[in-house]
């Protein structure tokens, strides 16, 4: 079987909303921060951005609570007023968000939120010029303010140590969702009937994400077309990549050829799928008469039912992913493992650097054992 594809002119749906949103709320920001937008547009997807407008609409709202601003809206607030803040009010602002009523943010979403204004700090002091070309802002106070790294890939390489699958677990996975599960549930008649429809989709989905390191986002928006089956290929959406007129290309092993192809022999007598559904994964929903794509809450629901029985509690979908990258890191490069993966920085691949640690220490002894 070989599915060809096709260069796409559907629409990313979460992309067009998140534009959508963005585009009602700038009106209500100041001129200078509109300014930026259409300056991070061309880098940042419009979720990303949605989240920046967020952050400098409750930062603006704070400045005017305080008296720090004169603006009667947060349109209104003024570049002159940005100068002139202290750094005791940039001290108290993230006391605000540490300590509000309506629930502290965690010290991560802290750091977040500072960061974008940061950003915003910083393109109006060293990159946008007013028309004398000078800096749109002369003082940035924000460039004072130390904010410290809360996801050291170390730390969180630690905190999946346990919780991945390794080794020969990867393979015993997709065994336990075709046959194990059945055996454990084999007293529960509604839950076996279940796992008889779907137990080579199931299959399926955990192989692809196993062998190829794919996002959950990237699983469910893929469509049939995307699918190059005899080049082991599929062509994906990417993470942060705003030309929704290019898809990635994405390489899986060999080791999920199979559960693809058996899957696709199902796909559209099993799932009573119509022929306008593009979408390569298929549900069918209770009381309905034909299936539909996949949802994203499925598919995590699906992985973790799997693996609670399987013995992996803390087992996610995105764990899949981690347990694909540090088993595909031990036989490439840094460089390799982040083009798979569709990192934006070799920063979030060095994770994998920590996570095989281990196993390259124990590989380092066995051959020196060997040697003896």
């Amino acid at each position: 079987m070989f599915f060809t594809w096709r260069c796409p002119n559907l629409t990313n749906v979460q992309k067009e909303i998140d534009r959508r949103k963005l585009d009602e709320k700038l009106p209500s920001m100041p001129w200078f921060v509109q300014q930026f937008m259409d300056y991070k547009l061309p880098d940042l997807s419009p979720s990303t951005l949605l989240e920046y407008l967020r952050d400098y609409e409750a930062f603006f709202g704070w400045l005017r609570a305080e008296g720090l601003s004169e603006a009667g809206s947060n349109k209104e607030v003024t570049l002159t007023e940005l100068e002139v803040l202290r750094m005791d009010s940039v001290t108290a602002y993230r006391l605000f968000l540490t300590t509000k009523r309506e629930g502290a943010n965690s010290r991560i979403t802290v750091s977040r939120k500072l960061s974008s204004l940061r950003s915003l700090f910083h393109y109006l002091s060293q990159i946008a010029e007013d028309e004398d070309f000078y800096p749109l802002l002369k003082r940035n106070i924000m460039a004072k303010i130390e904010i410290k790294r809360t996801h050291k890939p170390k730390d969180t390489a630690a905190k999946l140590k346990g919780k991945i699958l390794e080794e020969e677990e990867l393979l015993e996975f997709i065994g336990y969702i075709l046959e194990g599960y059945a055996v454990d549930m084999e007293k529960n008649k509604q839950a076996l009937y279940s796992h008889e429809l779907n137990k080579e989709r199931d299959a399926c989905i955990a192989s692809l994400i196993l062998n190829s390191g794919l996002r959950v986002s990237e699983v469910v928006n893929l469509n049939v077309d995307d699918l190059d089956l005899n080049n082991k290929l599929l062509y994906v959406y990417r993470k942060g990549n705003n030309d929704e007129t290019y898809k990635t290309p994405v390489y899986f092993r060999e080791q999920a050829k199979d559960e693809l192809a058996t899957y696709m022999n199902l796909r559209q007598s099993r799932y009573r799928t119509p022929k306008r559904e593009k979408g390569l994964f298929i549900a069918l929903r209770n009381g309905d008469s034909e299936g539909s794509r996949m949802t994203k809450r499925a598919i995590q629901a699906m992985i973790m039912k799997y693996a609670k029985r399987f013995g992996k509690p803390y087992l996610t979908v995105h764990k899949l992913r981690h347990s694909f990258a540090t088993d595909y890191y031990l036989q490439n490069d840094i460089y390799k493992t982040k083009e798979q993966l569709g990192h934006a920085s070799t920063e979030t691949t060095e994770i994998y650097a920590h996570l095989t640690d281990k196993t390259m220490s124990e590989a380092i002894e066995r051959r020196t054992e060997d040697g003896m």
